[in-house]
C-alpha cells in the first residue's frame, strides 16, 4: 500500500505538468479576440499569434528528448515549471505585440517539453498493470487544465478591458506549485540505470513495489544496451514500426480538429449564432464533457485496452463531426444543436485518442530510444496542431469553406483513423515496457 501511494504521488506530481499544459493551450480561446483588437491584427497575423504557442510546442517537443536523457526526467520537469511561470507573467504584462509573442512562445516550449517528459517519466516509474491509468493521469490533468481555463476565462471575461491579461496571468500560481512539488519526487529508475546509478535505481524500484528488483534491473540494462554502450539512432529500419505507429496516431489526434475547438470554441459557437457571453459558457460545457469522459476512459484503458477505445472513439468522432458539418451546410442552427454535436465529439475524443495518445507514445518505443521516440510523436502532434490553429481562422472566415468543409474534412480524417486503429495499431495493455519491445521484435 505504501509503495502504491508513492507511485501515485510521483505520477500525480509529474501529471500536474499536464494541468499547466491544458491551461496554457486553452486560455487563448477566451483572450484571442481581445488580443486581436489590442494589437490590431488582421486574419493572417491573428492566426499566427494564436499559433505561436503551438510553434513553441513543436520546438519543445522536438528538443526535449535529449535533455531528458542527459539531465534526467526530474530536472527537465523542474525547468518546465520555470518556463510556465515566465510565460504566464510575461504574457499578462506584455506591453506590445512582439514581447507577447516571445512569452507565448516560451510557454509553448514548456507545453511541448511537458508532453514528452511527463508521460515518459510516469511510464518509467509505473508497474505494468497500472501504467495505462497512471499515464492517463497526465491526460486527465490536461483536460482538467482546459476546463479550469475555460471556467477562469468565463469568470474573468466581465472584469473589463484588461480581462485578457488576467486570463494569462493566473497560470503563474499553479506553475509555482508544480515547481515546488517536483523537487520531492524521485528520478526515473530506467534513467538511473542508463546513468549506471544502479544502487539509486534499486532503491526507487523497491519504493515503487517492484517484486523482482534485480530481474527488473537486468531487463532494463539489457534493453538500454548499457553493457555494450552502443550509440542508437531512432531513424533506422529496426524502429520502423513504432515510428509509424507514433506518427500516425499523433497526426490523426490533431486531424480530428480538436485544437480548432480548444482554441476557437467561443468563435465556433458565435458562427453558429450563439451570443458572445453564452459562447464562453458553452466552452465550459465542452471542457466539462472532456473531463468527465476522460475519467471514464482512465478507468477502462487497462481493462479494455488502447486499441478498443480507439475503434469506438473513431466511429463516434466521425459521426459527430459529420453532423456539425451537415448543420453548417443546412444552416439549421436550431437551439444548441452545434453544441450538442461538439459535446458528442469531445466525449468520444476524450474516450479514445485524448486518453490513449500519451499512454501509447510513452510505451511503444524501446527504452534505448524512448526519449527520441516520444519527442518524435509529440513533435508530429504539435506540428499539426500549429498548422491547424494557424489556418483555422482564415478557413472559418472564408464564405465558401467556413464550418461546412472544415468539419467535413475532420470527419473524413476519422474514417482513416478507424482503419488505423482496427488494422494497424498494436495492443499494449498489461505488458512491461520490455515485453512490448520483444513483441514488436525490436529487442
Amino acid at each position: 500500500m505504501k509503495s502504491l501511494r508513492y507511485v501515485f504521488f510521483s505520477a500525480l506530481v509529474a501529471a500536474l505538468g499536464g494541468f499547466l499544459f491544458g491551461f496554457d493551450t486553452a486560455v487563448i480561446s477566451g483572450a484571442e479576440k481581445s488580443v486581436q483588437e489590442v494589437f490590431n491584427l488582421d486574419g493572417f497575423w491573428h492566426g499566427f499569434t494564436v499559433a505561436i504557442a503551438l510553434i513553441g510546442t513543436v520546438f519543445g517537443a522536438l528538443f526535449a528528448g535529449k535533455p531528458a536523457d542527459i539531465l534526467g526526467r526530474k530536472k527537465c520537469l523542474i525547468i518546465i515549471g520555470v518556463l510556465y511561470a515566465i510565460s504566464a507573467a510575461g504574457s499578462a504584462l506584455a506591453g506590445s505585440w512582439i514581447p507577447f509573442l516571445i512569452y507565448r512562445f516560451i510557454g509553448g516550449i514548456g507545453v511541448g517539453a511537458s508532453s514528452v517528459v511527463g508521460p515518459m517519466y510516469i511510464s518509467e516509474i509505473s508497474p505494468p498493470h497500472l501504467r495505462g491509468r497512471l499515464v492517463a493521469l497526465f491526460q486527465f490533468n490536461v483536460v482538467f487544465g482546459i476546463l479550469v481555463s475555460f471556467f477562469s476565462n468565463y469568470l474573468l471575461s466581465s472584469i473589463g478591458e484588461n480581462a485578457w491579461r488576467w486570463m494569462f496571468g493566473v497560470e503563474f500560481f499553479p506553475a509555482a506549485i508544480f515547481f515546488v512539488l517536483v523537487l520531492g519526487i524521485p528520478n526515473s529508475p530506467r534513467w538511473l540505470v542508463r546513468q549506471n546509478r544502479i544502487e539509486e535505481a534499486r532503491r526507487v524500484l523497491e519504493a515503487v513495489g517492484e517484486t523482482d528488483v534485480e530481474g527488473a534491473i537486468r531487463d532494463i540494462a539489457h534493453s538500454l544496451e548499457v553493457l555494450s554502450g552502443s550509440a542508437v539512432k531512432l531513424f533506422t529500419w529496426k524502429y520502423r514500426l513504432p515510428i509509424m505507429f507514433a506518427v500516425l496516431l499523433a497526426s490523426f489526434n490533431q486531424l480530428s480538429g480538436i485544437n480548432a475547438l480548444m482554441y476557437y470554441a467561443p468563435r465556433i459557437f458565435q458562427m453558429a449564432g450563439i451570443e458572445q457571453d453564452a459562447s464562453f459558457l458553452q466552452a465550459v460545457a465542452i471542457g466539462l464533457t472532456n473531463l468527465v469522459v476522460t475519467i471514464i476512459a482512465m478507468s477502462l484503458i487497462d481493462r479494455f485496452g488502447r486499441k478498443r477505445l480507439m475503434i469506438v472513439g473513431s466511429i463516434g468522432t466521425c459521426f459527430a463531426l459529420g453532423m456539425v458539418s451537415f448543420t453548417f451546410f443546412t444552416e439549421n442552427f436550431a437551439g444548441y444543436n452545434v453544441l450538442v454535436y461538439l459535446m458528442i465529439f469531445q466525449g468520444f475524443f476524450a474516450f479514445s485518442q485524448g486518453t490513449v495518445i500519451w499512454v501509447f507514445l510513452a510505451e511503444i518505443f524501446p527504452n534505448r530510444v524512448r526519449g527520441k521516440g516520444q519527442a518524435l510523436g509529440s513533435f508530429t502532434h504539435w506540428a499539426w496542431a500549429a498548422a491547424i490553429s494557424w489556418l483555422f481562422p482564415l478557413v472559418a472566415e472564408n464564405p465558401f469553406i467556413g464550418g461546412r468543409y472544415s468539419f467535413l474534412f475532420f470527419s473524413v480524417m476519422m474514417v482513416f483513423q478507424l482503419f488505423f486503429a482496427w488494422k494497424i495499431m498494436p495492443e499494449t495493455k498489461g505488458k512491461s515496457l520490455e515485453q512490448i519491445e520483444r513483441d514488436l521484435k525490436i529487442v
